[in-house]
């Protein structure tokens, strides 16, 4: 998403270009995009650069927002999956991203105005004209996860979910557990706080989406540095940095949780892949589970209207 909207201007094609090659060339197998990233243009930049590779990586998109509008921000973008928009936008992606088959389709937000029966449905319908492999839902609440489940097994639900944002392990994560469906944490490092490279005194550029969440006004990014001095001190221990900690803590909830790190740069992909190699011990990870319940994260994650789209 990074590569081409919401954190500020959008990064030179053949720069991304580069580095998502450079990605699958150090063994990364999973892209995340969406036909609301630019809007279309993520995807475009996604099919060029992965066109080499067919067959041996897996390519994520969503539908469900109206892009019918002048304004195509997912924030001002209504919702809309009803099940002909929701073929629509397959048609699309599947142009864009230069496939003849989407691996994993998500709604990308649910749709209180379509039931997600007829959602389920629609994809069900996509999956046996052989246009899309898996159905996923993102950021959606446990009942509508087992009513479509139902109608259309569900592979994977994609949700924010990090050190900094832990309610899916409320409810969602035991339920996917149940239900056998994997879970795609996005924003794992905190929408790059949990780098450490952040301070009170950072500020964001009025294209940059941060610049309008409560969790990254001056007051929010001082309070939450404690955080940031736990993933310090744990990551000199471990010769890592807090990003590679954030990661590592992710992928050592369950063998099933697959985090969607961004990037835009280089050493920070080489950065993120080496969580792989941190190995947390179950006395770390109660160590960080102690220290962090003592910390309460000051801010809300998206202004009002933006949340009340999630856990539906």
């Amino acid at each position: 998403m990074g590569m081409s909207f919401s954190y500020g201007p959008p990064k030179d094609k053949k720069e991304m270009t580069a580095l998502l090659r450079a990605a699958v060339e150090r063994g990364i197998t999973f892209f995340d995009t969406a036909e609301v990233y630019g809007p279309f243009t993520n995807e475009e930049l996604v099919g060029e650069a992965l066109a080499p590779f067919r067959g041996k990586v897996v390519i994520a998109t969503k539908f469900g927002f109206d892009l019918s509008g002048s304004d195509k921000r997912p924030g001002a973008a209504g919702l809309s999956s009803r099940p002909e928009r929701i073929k629509q936008a397959v048609e699309g992606s599947l142009k864009r991203l230069k496939v003849d088959v989407i691996d994993l389709l998500y709604q990308h937000r649910v749709d209180l105005n379509v039931p997600i029966e007829d959602v389920a449905g629609a994809v069900k319908e996509l999956i046996q004209a052989g246009k899309v492999k898996h159905f996923g839902l993102s950021e959606a609440g446990v009942k509508t996860i087992r009513r479509a489940h139902k109608v259309q097994p569900v592979t994977a639900l994609q949700s924010e979910y990090s050190l900094w944002w832990r309610r899916p392990e409320e409810e969602v994560i035991l339920t996917l557990e149940e239900l056998g469906i994997g879970l795609v944490p996005y924003s794992p490092l905190g929408k790059g706080f949990l780098t450490g490279a952040m301070d009170a005194q950072t500020t964001f550029d009025n294209s940059d989406f941060r610049s309008q969440l409560p969790r990254f006004t001056p007051e929010a990014l001082k309070a939450n540095q404690t955080l940031i001095d736990l993933l310090g001190q744990i990551a000199k221990r471990k010769k890592a940095t807090p990003a590679q900690i954030a990661l590592a803590w992710l992928l050592a909830q369950r063998p099933w949780i697959v985090p969607i790190p961004g990037t835009t740069k280089l050493h920070r992909l080489d950065e993120n892949i080496g969580a792989v190699s941190v190995e947390l011990t179950p006395d770390d990870l109660r160590e960080i589970d102690s220290a962090a319940s003592k910390i309460t994260v000051q801010g809300a994650r998206y202004p009002e209207k933006l949340e009340q789209l999630t856990g539906r």
